[in-house]
C-alpha cells in the first residue's frame, strides 16, 4: 500500500469506529481527525466530506457481498437455488449487520438523501451477476427464456425490496422474514421456470 492509501485506509477505520459508536449525526470530522492523531484539514486531503466518508464506509461493507454475489453467479448447480442463496444472504447479512450496529441504519438513510444514485449503482452491480444466473438457467432449460434479462432481474430486486432495506422488515425476526422471502422467491421462481406461461 502507498501512504495515500494507508492515510485513507486509517481515517476510514477511524470513522467507522466513531460513527458506529456514536452514530453520524453525533460525529464531526474534527473528531474523526483528533483520533487519526491529524488535524482536520489534513482529512479532508482524502475526504471532502463527511458524506464522502458515509459512501466509503458503504462501499467497504459491501465489499464482502459483492464477492459472495460474484461466487453464487460462478456456481455450478440448479439456477433458482444460486437465486435463493443470493436474496437469502443479502436478507441474513443485513440484518445481523443491523443487529450488531443500529447506527448503521443513519449512515444508509443520510446515503439515500444525499447520495441516491449510490443505491441505483449497488442495485445495478448486483444485477450483473444475477442476470448471468437467470441466463444459466435459461440455457440449461431450467428458466424459459425472457426477452430482457436485464430488466426481469429488476423487477425481481424490486419485489423483494422489503428484504434488503432493514427500514422495511417491520421489526419481524429473521426467521419470519426468511419465511416470507422463501414464499415470494417461490412465486417469482415458479414464474421464471421453463413449464410457466409467458405473460
Amino acid at each position: 500500500m502507498t501512504e495515500t492509501i494507508d492515510t485513507r485506509q486509517l481515517i476510514l477505520d477511524a470513522a467507522i469506529k466513531r460513527i458506529l459508536h456514536y452514530g453520524y449525526a453525533k460525529t464531526t470530522m474534527s473528531e474523526i481527525a483528533r483520533d487519526c492523531d491529524m488535524s482536520a484539514g489534513n482529512i479532508y486531503r482524502f475526504f471532502a466530506s463527511k458524506i464522502d466518508i458515509a459512501e466509503a464506509m458503504a462501499r467497504k461493507f459491501h465489499t464482502d457481498g459483492f464477492q459472495a454475489f460474484a461466487s453464487f453467479a460462478r456456481e455450478d448447480g440448479p439456477a433458482a437455488e444460486r437465486f435463493r442463496r443470493f436474496f437469502m444472504y443479502a436478507l441474513e447479512q443485513t440484518f445481523e449487520r443491523v443487529e450488531n450496529d443500529a447506527k448503521i441504519l443513519e449512515v444508509a438513510d443520510v446515503l439515500k438523501h444525499e447520495r441516491p444514485t449510490y443505491y441505483n449503482e449497488h442495485l445495478a452491480q448486483e444485477r450483473i451477476y444475477l442476470v448471468k444466473i437467470l441466463n444459466d438457467g435459461a440455457d440449461s432449460g431450467e428458466f424459459r427464456q425472457v426477452d430482457n434479462p436485464e430488466e426481469t432481474t429488476e423487477f425481481m430486486q424490486s419485489a423483494l425490496m422489503k428484504y434488503r432495506y432493514p427500514q422495511l422488515f417491520s421489526k419481524l425476526p429473521l426467521p419470519k422474514l426468511k419465511r416470507e422471502l422463501e414464499g415470494v422467491l417461490s412465486l417469482l421462481l415458479a414464474g421464471l421456470s421453463a413449464s410457466a406461461t409467458e405473460l
